[in-house]
């Protein structure tokens, strides 16, 4: 536009001092004064002309540089996004992306606590779950940055990855972008199908089961042992396990991730969680490590085994005093004892057939191992691998107090005075982790085993 008035301002210039020539001309015919602004004018008309070519050439100049500099950040930035996913960096998106790629959020796959996750397609049609983190703003950004921070840097194929992020708003929600895992999450495959349930499910036949196993148990050995820093999952459960097309698990939910430096044996966190996989010592304040997450996968084991949940109230009518508590661990611990585990075998797989007796022993030893209430005599989760391969040796299991069952009945014990409770808790938290440090919070123990996360 610039150009345009330019050249308009210059043509309309020549001609006016034409104009005067002519004019000049007509008054002062051949006079001295007439050659001297003839000749000014001829020598304004050349500038103005010199003007034009020059600016001509040099605009001319300045849209080839541009037009190349275009091309050439353009090419930057392709071979940036490419570089990107190579290199398995989450690519930032903006929330038109997302809200395109969702449908406006309409395509609802589940719900937690705290997120949110829609089910969605990007512009290139691939599939996508979205995470949106709700909660208070210094609760969701927490949880952003630690799923970010475990999960944004690590590549393995029995971890969920992380394609990217967005944040629209720094008051308001966060969203993850994560690759849409097509058989959704493990409880939806092992425990029997609720009426109210719609999603997708089924029962796992034995032989996945014990793949699944090793899938999740070789997921938590990178996390523990080949990443610079030490990542704690630390909400194991079979909510966070999804199994892929192939019914390969895949580890997902990094929320409560912690890091921890390989020089240090345990962090401090405030206990947060799911009812029935929260290691001993994490209740007990007494800080959490990775023998945290192999407790919460021992549970896990089991459930798997079993079919059921580890913790649940079995309800003999509508009399509150009949009602009591199930620990399925303590049950499994009883039949290995007297040489009849196939008892605590998911009956649908027994229907079915084709359940090794022997994977089920190995299953639950390495089950009852891993959920030993002290945190030391746990193995590790590289141990586990090994045990689950047949490459190590596997030992029975020492016999365990299950001191959660007394915890159980003081929930239930409502008749017990409220000190009687204290006085008992405080007896028996100590044989958790063989330790002597001192519990803040004993009355909250037995509490937190049946609160919800």
């Amino acid at each position: 536009m610039e150009d345009k008035k330019a050249n308009i301002v210059a043509v309309t210039a020549v001609i006016a001092i034409i104009i005067l020539i002519l004019v000049a001309r007509v008054i002062l015919n051949f006079s001295k004064a007439f050659f001297l602004i003839c000749g000014a004018g001829i020598a304004v008309i050349i500038a103005i002309l010199a003007y034009i070519i020059i600016r001509v050439r040099y605009n001319r100049r300045r849209r080839l540089l541009e037009s190349k500099l275009v091309s050439e950040g353009r090419e930057l930035r392709v071979e940036y996004s490419f570089l990107r996913k190579v290199a398995g960096v989450p690519t930032k998106f903006r929330y038109k992306e997302l809200e395109e790629a969702t449908d406006n959020f309409r395509s609802l796959l589940g719900q937690g606590a705290s997120a949110t996750v829609f089910k969605g397609a990007l512009s290139d049609g691939t599939a996508v779950a979205v995470k949106r983190i709700d909660g208070d703003q210094e609760h969701g950004e927490k949880e952003f940055r630690s799923e970010v921070a475990a999960i944004a840097s690590v590549q393995h194929v029995n971890l969920v990855h992380l394609l990217g992020y967005c944040i629209s708003n720094p008051e308001g929600p966060r969203f993850l972008v994560y690759e849409f895992i097509a058989n959704g999450s493990l409880d939806c495959w092992i425990f029997p199908k609720r009426e109210s349930q719609s999603r997708r499910g089924g029962c796992l036949t034995w032989e996945l089961r014990y793949k699944v196993a090793i899938d999740v148990a070789k997921a938590l050995s990178y996390l523990h042992h080949d990443c610079r820093s030490r990542v704690l999952h630390l909400d194991v459960k079979p909510e966070n396990i999804l199994l892929d097309q192939n019914y390969k698990a895949i580890v997902a939910d990094f929320g409560l991730s912690k890091l921890m430096r390989k020089d240090q044996s345990r962090v401090v966190t405030t206990v947060r969680g799911t009812k029935g996989y929260l290691a001993p010592e994490w209740l007990l304040e007494q800080g959490v490590s990775e023998k945290s997450d192999i407790y919460s996968y021992g549970m896990v084991l089991l459930e798997m085994i079993g079919g059921c949940r580890n913790v649940c109230l079995i309800d003999h009518g509508e009399d509150r005093s009949e009602r009591k508590w199930r620990y399925f661990p303590k049950i499994v611990n009883e039949k290995m004892r007297e040489g009849k585990l196939m008892e605590v075998v998911d009956p649908r797989l027994l229907e079915r057939g084709g359940v090794d007796e022997k994977e089920v022993r190995r299953l639950v030893y390495i089950a009852l191992w891993c959920i030993q209430e002290k945190a030391r005599l746990r193995p590790t989760m590289a141990r586990v691998v090994e045990m689950l391969e047949g490459r190590a040796a596997l030992e029975e299991p020492p016999d365990t107090r299950m001191i959660i069952v007394d915890l159980l009945s003081i929930d239930d014990d409502d008749q017990q005075p409220d000190g009687h409770n204290r006085r008992k808790i405080a007896t028996i938290a100590p044989h958790f982790v063989g330790s002597n440090t001192p519990i803040t919070s004993q009355h909250s123990f037995a509490m937190s085993i049946l609160s919800p996360r």
